[in-house]
């Protein structure tokens, strides 16, 4: 069974606050880590509450990409608006995505459970498409049943 679904998406901007990523690229337990630590942080200080109040939507995004050679990892969410402490304006492109849907018991969960089927199986088997760089991101939608759920999003090329 498929468990990703191809996707056309208007293009869309995500108002983001960010951390550079340390950790070597293939360092998973690493980058979980100090994507942990980041949200944490965030939540802890009303950086976080301070970007939802902005949002125009429920959606948070969780937000991976690289800038000037650097891993970048992003919370964020789509506004309009702006703060001053928020480190970018995310571009995502129109175009296809590749889209993986799931559930599961915290956002960080969710997050990790979606990167993990999305580069590790979705990707893989969507022998159709490219992922050739750019801003891919989760996103939690919201509760239900006690359960986060949510999306992550891959934009695609055909090949």
């Amino acid at each position: 069974m498929e468990n990703f679904i191809l996707e056309e998406k208007e293009g869309f901007t995500v108002l983001g606050l960010g951390v550079e990523l340390k950790s070597d690229y293939t360092d998973y337990a690493g980058i979980t880590k100090e994507k942990s630590d980041f949200w944490q942080a965030i939540k802890e200080d009303g950086r976080l509450d301070t970007l939802k109040n902005l949002a125009a939507n429920d959606y948070i995004f969780a937000v991976n990409e690289a800038v000037n050679n650097k891993m970048m990892h992003y919370a964020g969410v789509m506004t309009k608006e702006t703060l001053p402490e928020a480190t970018r304006i995310i571009q995502f492109p129109k175009g296809e995505y590749l889209v993986v849907k799931g559930e599961a018991a915290t956002a960080e969960e969710l997050s990790n459970q979606l990167t993990g089927i999305a580069f590790g199986q979705a990707l893989p088997a969507a022998t159709d498409v490219a992922y050739v760089g750019g801003p891919n991101t989760t996103v939690e939608m919201g509760e239900k049943d006690g359960l986060v759920f949510g999306e992550m999003w891959i934009p695609v090329v055909r090949k």
